[in-house]
């Protein structure tokens, strides 16, 4: 099951086991248990701290329980926790095993004062790059609280309980048996769930901090590049961000990122937080802005106000607040969402293993998903308004070498179909001929680009026809002492390493803005330069 070179990472990781840990399987006559078991005896060689034993407890198989002999810590995994989730494993072999987590001591206390029992089931898919990031933090949950429990479950082993409880999007997680949420989810994210007291300790906390020099707003590649540049001014630093990582948590593979061959979206995030922490910002993450008060008089205030009822004040303010995927606005779209309309084919694609699906979009998104997607479901139609598929030529050809896909042009989509719970099919209209044809399918995968978080700032500074923040050579707006960088802003190409150095320049232009301003500002600013 493992090669060499993973045994060896994996032997070197499990030396940090301070306590014995059992693996529990629930085993059938299948392949999938037989690989399961090599992959348990592998693992247990690794370590003289892990044992294996056959425990046939668990209705679903193969499954397996990490426990602690001794006390009430069970982490549970349903299937081959392999591809994304492997990360997922180890960390939970270390933390059942006793190894602390790199978690706050405050976010530890409160998973531990958590009070009430739960049950939490999550539904993942190996190719999903979101579903890592939900799996440990409800097993971390689980070893950290004994009224916690959690299995991990691998919704493309487990076919039937999938379309038995119409899961159609992954991660999708439920407690005590009741959807409780999709998608990607943090730590803290789950604890705001939880803990009904925590978004207002945290308003409360947020509204007590004194003002910002430069406050940014976003944490996606612009707003942590501005944070880390404005932080190394030597100047008071603020970033808030209704989720640290931006759009960038939703992309699988990177490969245009200059000196870098190949990363992939959350783990570029995990080094754009890491880089941040290394110096003095206030990082205020879950935290959703929605409204801009510009300063009363030249070289004042600026507010920005949160969704939380908090407000906070900075002499300069950075924008940051990236984009979204657009969405097709038809009837259906949005009552089918993670009920058969999905946005991310790596993460959702292996739900639909041999069915229908469409992928509206041919740029390349809608090209790269359909050619993903080909490989997984048993047909794919790609629908294009315009005449012809907008994607890089090799793409294209290699979209037109597969069997299993139709491709259509001149297509508007109208309406998305369903029967009260799941998507069966789509309308759309040939626009040359001007007549409606309907599709029965199961999925609708939209890649139909991206739009601008900017609804909060219309009326108070200039945006573009597409809603874009108005920015000129120096990433100032039209309000004066705010900046803006990235997907959000009129600049062109929407690339990482573009709104990267968009928004380190933004932080050059307000330290610059800092030091011509009278008052405390400019010295504190001009004492920095000068150090």
């Amino acid at each position: 099951m493992l090669d060499a070179t993973l045994k060896g990472q994996l032997k070197t990781y499990l030396e940090n086991i301070r306590q014995p840990i059992e693996l529990a399987a629930s085993l059938d006559d299948s392949p999938a248990s037989a690989e399961l078991m090599a992959l348990l005896n592998e693992i247990a060689e690794q370590s003289d701290k892990v044992s294996v034993v056959r425990a046939d407890d668990d209705p679903r198989r193969p499954s397996f329980a990490i426990t602690r002999p001794g006390t009430d810590i069970r982490v549970a995994f349903a299937g081959l926790p392999l591809g994304h989730e492997f990360t997922s494993l180890v960390l939970a072999l270390l933390w059942v095993g006793g190894h602390p987590p790199k978690v706050d001591d405050a976010v530890i206390a409160r998973v531990k004062a958590l009070e009430g029992d739960f049950a939490f089931e999550t539904y993942f898919s190996l190719s999903c790059q979101n579903c890592p990031d939900v799996v440990q933090a409800l097993t971390l949950m689980s070893v950290l609280n004994p009224r916690i429990r959690h299995v991990a479950i691998d919704g493309a082993l487990f076919q039937d309980e999938v379309a038995a409880r119409q899961i159609m999007a992954v991660p999708t997680v439920l407690m005590n048996g009741e959807p409780f949420a999709q998608g990607r989810m943090s730590l803290e994210q789950i604890l705001a769930r939880l803990d009904a007291g925590a978004s207002a300790r945290a308003a409360e906390a947020i509204a007590a901090k004194d003002p910002f020099d430069v406050l940014v707003v976003g944490g996606g590649p612009a707003g942590a590049a501005a944070a880390v540049y404005a932080a190394r001014k030597g100047i008071r630093t603020g970033l808030a961000a209704e989720r640290f990582g931006g759009q960038v948590l939703d992309t699988l593979g990177i490969e245009n990122f200059i000196s870098v061959s190949h990363t992939e979206g959350p783990r570029l995030v995990a080094g754009l937080e890491q880089h941040v922490k290394d110096y003095a910002v206030d990082v205020m993450d879950l935290q959703t802005a929605v409204r801009l008060i510009p300063a009363a008089a030249p070289g004042g205030l600026i507010t920005v106000e949160l969704e939380s009822g908090a407000s906070l004040a900075s002499r300069t303010v950075i924008l940051a607040p990236g984009a979204r995927w657009r969405t097709m606005n038809v009837p259906g779209e949005a009552e089918y969402r993670n009920r058969g309309v999905a946005y991310c084919p790596h993460c959702d694609g292996p739900l639909f293993k041999g069915k229908r699906v469409a992928v509206i979009g041919g740029g390349n998104s809608g090209v790269e998903a359909a050619i993903d997607l080909a490989g997984l479901v048993a047909h794919v139609t790609l629908i294009e308004f315009d005449a012809q598929l907008r994607a890089d030529a090799v793409l294209q050809r290699k979209l037109a070498s597969l069997a299993n896909v139709r491709i259509v042009t001149s297509a508007l989509t109208t309406e998305v179909l369903g029967d009260g719970q799941k998507v069966t099919g789509l309308l759309y209209k040939d626009r040359n001929l001007d007549q409606v044809h309907q599709l029965d399918l199961e999925g609708v995968f939209v890649q139909i680009g991206l739009v601008p978080n900017t609804e909060w700032l219309r009326g108070a500074l200039a945006l573009s026809p597409r809603g874009e923040i108005e920015v000129d050579a120096r990433g100032a707006t039209s309000l004066p002492g705010v900046f803006a960088a990235g997907d959000a802003t009129t600049t062109p190409y929407k690339q990482i390493i573009i709104a990267m150095g968009e928004g380190s320049k933004a932080a050059l232009s307000a330290f610059d803005d800092l030091i011509r301003q009278p008052g405390p500002a400019a010295a504190q600013a001009e004492r920095a330069e000068a150090a």
